[in-house]
């Protein structure tokens, strides 16, 4: 009698997702890196939409003149 293998089941899935102890240290690492990269990604797919929506204000008023001063300066240059 073929019955269903038992490490495909649903409290088995449960348990290796929530910490357990019975995980290895490589585990931990792999999640914890798993989890903080996802994070990481998060935060700079928010910023990216951050200042394709707003970007003027996304970035201090200091650089951009910065940037037309030089270009003025060099047109005034050449």
């Amino acid at each position: 009698g073929g019955g269903k293998d038992p490490t495909f089941s649903l409290p088995a899935l449960a348990s290796a997702l929530r910490p357990d102890p019975t995980l290895s240290l490589e585990q931990k690492a792999t999640f914890l890196f798993l989890f903080f990269l996802f994070v990481f990604l998060a935060v700079l797919i928010v910023r990216c939409f951050r200042i394709l929506l707003d970007p003027y204000r996304s970035m201090p008023p200091s650089s951009w003149t910065d940037y037309v001063e030089k270009d003025t300066l060099d047109y005034r240059l050449a």
